[in-house]
């Protein structure tokens, strides 16, 4: 079995993985062609990342242009600890206020551990405006690697 082989990450693994993590470095493509890479907060939902940011964003820009993307989510310090996955997608763009709005109470449930205070509810309803919801559909398999598998022999 060859070392990519070894290390791929089966579905139930990488549905773990991304449930543990906490942060996704978004690649968009920026007006020069430059990559432009910015971490976010996630939410998966039925095997997707979503997100939320600022509609005036760099990224947004960026999406409004083109809307090809890499995700990329990675723990370990290590070698040997390494894991992560690179996911290429086309991002969908939710302008929709209560669309958002109910994404931002999603992801400050997820990120504060349980359902949000009614001072933290306040301030998503006041966010969402001026913020987009953001859903990465999968364009292909994702690329994954866990190094742990490799039992520290490489």
């Amino acid at each position: 079995m060859s070392r990519r082989a070894q290390i791929r990450m089966s579905e139930p693994e990488l549905a773990r993985f991304l449930d543990e993590q906490r942060t996704v470095v978004v690649a968009t493509a920026g007006r020069d062609g430059w990559p432009h890479l910015m971490p976010l907060w996630y939410v998966v939902r039925d095997g997707e990342l979503w997100s939320w940011t600022y509609a005036r964003s760099q990224k947004v820009r960026n999406l409004e242009r083109d809307d090809r993307v890499t995700l990329q989510v990675e723990d370990g310090v290590a070698y040997h600890e390494l894991r992560g996955a690179m996911i290429r997608a086309r991002a969908r763009i939710h302008r929709d206020v209560a669309l958002v709005t109910a994404f931002g109470e999603e992801l400050f449930a997820r990120y504060g551990g349980g359902p949000p205070s009614p001072e933290v509810l306040a301030v998503v309803r006041r966010q969402a405006p001026k913020r987009v919801a953001l859903q990465f559909v999968p364009a292909g398999p994702p690329v994954t690697w866990d190094h742990r598998k490799l039992g520290g022999t490489y």
